[in-house]
């Protein structure tokens, strides 16, 4: 026969439980509150209001408050996107017009980018060189690209050289000062921690200077191809046969302004395009940008 007391039950109950009293002990979490969107899909609401673009588009171009020469149904714009896309538009077919545009868009691109990163980074690092690129950059940048399109073809002639060379100029600035800015947001501590650690000038810049002045230098080449965009109208005035810019141009001497739209959603399309493809690189190289 076992001579231990066992413990009552009601004895076990009103003892108090370690893990309880320790929870209680430990002051309640809060619940920190998100700023501004964060993590939350936007693509409904996207959809939605574009739907409704649409629809106020219909309405008003289907009730005749506006004469159908300067807004045509949706109906009759893609009447015309299907005419384009079967027999062309202006003597070269479709495929022709939006190659020749992302061709010039392209090349003008990677020549801005391979350009305006390493004079942004130094501009960044080192003070002449800043003194001595920011006067004219800052000049020219706010000019509209039409302000020095007849420089371009009195100097380099009614060519390609002058188209691309209009676009590089459009995109150049974005890119220089989106790369300037990541160099000067960098933070001397982590700076100063690489020295300490024995790091070289040339490590200094590829392992801690560049990868910091990346989310800068990404957003700087997305809005540099959003200007590029805006700038090809202009670029293509120059003794075009081909482009998109060129079709809207030549669509607007005959009235056409159902091939107008056709033209603005292309090149809208194409810009669309591009930025998200600059974001899934974004999210690629850069996947802690906006969660510091």
């Amino acid at each position: 026969m076992n001579d231990q007391v066992q413990p009552l039950p009601l004895l076990n109950a009103l003892r108090p439980d370690p893990s309880a009293q320790a929870q209680a002990d430990q002051p309640p979490l809060v619940k920190m509150r998100s700023f501004g969107i964060a993590e939350g899909s936007t693509a409904r609401i996207s959809i939605a209001a574009g739907i409704v673009i649409l629809a106020l588009w219909w309405l008003i171009a289907q009730t005749g408050w506006v004469p159908h020469l300067f807004l045509p149904t949706p109906a009759e714009v893609l009447k015309v996107a299907q005419s384009i896309w079967e027999d062309g538009y202006a003597n070269a077919t479709l495929a022709e017009h939006v190659g020749a545009s992302l061709l010039r868009i392209l090349t003008a691109g990677v020549i801005a980018v391979l350009l305006g990163i390493p004079v942004g980074l130094l501009m960044g690092l080192n003070r002449w060189v800043k003194g001595v690129l920011d006067t004219p950059i800052e000049f020219y940048w706010p000019l509209p690209p039409l302000a020095y399109l007849p420089l371009m073809i009195i100097w380099l002639g009614i060519g390609e050289a002058s188209k691309i060379t209009l676009l590089t100029l459009a995109m150049f600035a974005p890119v220089v000062l989106s790369a300037q800015a990541g160099v000067r947001s960098l933070p001397q501590e982590r700076v100063n921690a690489a020295l300490s650690l024995g790091a070289t000038r040339w490590q200094l810049l590829t392992e801690v200077v560049l990868p910091s002045a990346l989310p800068e230098i990404l957003t700087g080449i997305r809005i540099a191809l959003g200007v590029g965009w805006s700038t090809l109208v202009a670029a293509e005035l120059i003794a075009s046969n081909r482009g998109i810019g060129y079709m809207i141009m030549s669509a607007s001497h005959f009235l056409a302004t159902d091939a107008v739209f056709v033209g603005i959603a292309l090149i809208a399309t194409c810009a669309f395009a591009f930025s998200y493809g600059m974001r899934l690189l974004e999210r690629a190289l850069v996947p802690w940008k906006g969660k510091s």
